[in-house]
Formats: C-alpha cells, sequence, structure tokens
C-alpha cells in the first residue's frame, strides 16, 4: 500500500520508512530537514532509501498548509504514519511557539488530509510524557493523563484530543501511540545516550539528573518500529463496550480511536544505563550529579499488557544488547 511517513528524516520515522520499503510497501516521506539539531546526520538517515525505487521525497514543513494540501491531493496515501513533530522537553521553554506551529496545527494538517482523502488509518505518535503529575505506575492508558508538566506533552495530549474528534467527526480510524524513551542507531543528538557516549569519548563530565535514581522504560528502536507498523495494519474500530458514565479515555465508544502505550516494560535506573554504555565503550564515565530538572518526573514505567493483546507485542532487545548496537553504530558513523 502507499503510506505517507512524516519525519523520514528523523530517527524513528527513518527506521519506520525503512521497514516499509524492506517489506514492499510504497513510502512518500515528509520532512522539512530543520536545524533543530545535525542536519548531516538527517541527510545521512534519508540517504539509506531516498534513491529507493519506492520512495518519495518531499521537502516541505507541517506548518505550511498549502503544501500539505498539496501533498495529499497529489500523492493520495491510503494510509499515514505521523511521527514528525518538534521535540525535545526542555527546548519548548525557549521556543514555546515552533511547539504549537509544528506540533498543534502541523497535526491540524495531517487530519484535514486524512480527512479529505478518507485515509485508511492514521498513526500518531505522542509520549509518556502526558501522564505528567500522574504518579500511579506502571502508566496505563486507562488512568488521568490530565496534568502533562511541559508544553511538549501538552502538545501531544492535544493531538489525542484533536484525533479522537476527526475519529468521531469524520470516520477516519486513529491511533495514537505513547512512546517510551527511544534509543538506538541514528539516533537524536539531543538525547541522553547520544550526549553520553560523545562526553565518555572525549573525555568530559556528563550531567547526570536526579543523582541517577530516576528509572526510564528504555525501549530499542526496532521494538518501537514493530509496534508501529503492526498497529498500521489493524485500523481501530469503535469500541463497544465503552461505558460513557465511566469513560475509559483509551478507546472511544462513537469513534475508531486508540491509545496505546509502546515501550520496555522493564524499567532501569539511569546509572545502570550509564554502566552498561561505560562497558561497551571501555571507559568511565565522569558524572556531574544533579537535582531532578523541572518539568522531568522521577520515573517512568509502561504497562504495554493492552498492546499485547491488541497485537502480541513484545520488545525483543535488551538494554544490554541495545545499548551495544548504538555504541557500534556511533564508532562506525563517527569514525572513533
Amino acid at each position: 500500500m502507499k503510506v505517507l511517513v512524516t519525519g523520514t528524516a528523523g530517527f524513528i520515522g527513518s527506521h519506520v520508512a525503512m521497514r516499509l520499503l524492506e517489506r514492499g510497501d510504497e513510502v512518500v516521506g515528509l520532512d522539512n530537514l530543520n536545524d533543530y539539531y545535525d542536519v548531516t546526520l538527517k541527510q545521512a538517515r534519508l540517504g539509506r532509501f531516498r534513491d529507493h525505487p519506492r520512495y518519495t521525497h518531499v521537502h516541505a514543513d507541517l506548518a505550511d498548509r498549502d503544501a500539505m494540501e498539496a501533498l495529499f491531493a497529489t500523492h493520495r496515501p491510503q494510509r499515514v504514519v505521523h511521527l514528525a513533530a518538534q521535540a525535545g522537553v526542555r527546548y519548548a521553554a525557549q521556543n514555546p511557539h515552533v511547539y504549537v506551529s509544528s506540533n498543534v496545527t502541523g497535526f491540524l494538517h495531517v487530519l484535514e488530509g486524512c480527512r479529505s482523502l478518507g485515509v485508511e488509518h492514521l498513526v500518531f505518535a505522542s509520549t509518556s510524557s502526558v501522564y505528567g503529575a500522574n504518579r500511579t505506575m506502571p502508566f496505563s492508558e486507562h488512568d488521568s493523563a490530565e496534568h502533562p508538566l511541559t508544553l511538549y506533552a501538552a502538545t501531544k495530549k492535544a493531538n489525542e484530543q484533536m484525533a479522537h474528534s476527526y475519529a468521531h467527526l469524520y470516520r477516519v480510524p486513529c491511533t495514537g501511540l505513547r512512546f517510551f524513551t527511544v534509543y538506538g542507531p541514528w539516533g537524536r543528538p539531543d538525547m541522553a545516550l547520544f550526549l553520553f557516549t560523545r562526553a565518555i569519548l572525549q573525555g568530559e563530565p556528563i550531567p547526570v539528573f536526579n543523582h541517577g535514581r530516576h528509572r526510564r522504560s528504555f525501549t530499542y528502536v526496532d521494538d518501537i518500529v514493530e509496534g508501529v507498523i503492526r498497529c498500521l495494519d489493524r485500523p481501530p474500530t469503535v469500541d463497544t463496550d465503552w461505558n460513557s458514565a465511566d469513560p475509559d479515555p483509551s478507546s472511544s465508544g462513537v469513534a475508531p480511536f486508540r491509545l496505546f502505550n509502546i515501550g520496555n516494560e522493564q524499567p532501569v535506573e539511569l546509572l545502570d544505563y550509564i554502566r552498561r554504555l561505560e562497558q561497551c565503550l571501555g571507559r568511565e564515565a565522569v558524572m556531574d550529579l544533579l537535582p531532578l530538572q523541572p518539568g522531568d518526573v522521577p520515573d517512568t514505567a509502561a504497562d504495554v499488557s493492552e498492546l499485547i493483546r491488541a497485537i502480541d507485542y513484545a520488545p525483543q532487545v535488551s538494554v544490554e544488547e541495545g545499548v551495544d548496537r548504538f555504541v557500534r553504530w556511533y564508532r562506525d558513523y563517527y569514525g572513533v
């Protein structure tokens, strides 16, 4: 089938595009190649498949309404995987307008394109950050996520609500995936594993917030991609067991809509993550132990039981193996 993947120069988007092409789908990729981080890395990701005969690249911005309307009218995708967004929790404090432009206005343009074509299924990226002040562990889609602690999380929560309204009004099947701390080869340079690796190799101290005691559901990118593809192949339907008197936020009785956590159910303490990185690099880290940052949460833990039931999802790559694969890619890519 023909699939529009937004953010194909990005970390997860490039991996998803590769997998779709490998299984025989046609991919229309969208990216604006902005300079939030190293554009050379984005171009290198694209370089792995840009010349593939079933890949078409569109250089455009999500927030450009005319460009998005033209994209849908010209390429007419059957299904959409929306992964493009302004990422980064802390960057939002300095650049809030960029987040609303990309993550809210841009998502509206994606929804409008899906509505105009009657797209079969929209799978879109949300985040574990939407759980915010909710401290019930592990995080479940059935629990409240009404108190995001950062603007980035708030824009992703808005995406979930916008998608539900379009699923209801226009019967566009929508699945939102709340990603939990994704890492792996071709990752983002602003994320912890990338930053730590570079600093350790250069003999520089690494900032370790919350004194390294917080825990995260670190999830290897291939496991994320497997979940995205399986979800794409299974459009949601209206939940006939949904109770309006006790509404479940993970599904809907009035719309073809679902929300799923997607991540590793075995959280790892940050200090253990760093120790594994030290082993793979053969060097010790110099750690600058710092308090928890504003907007950060001490722990995340994913309850993925609903995704297991829906698509038989089970992460396969351990943190030990995943960090090793990242280090091997990093050394090869940067020649260090």
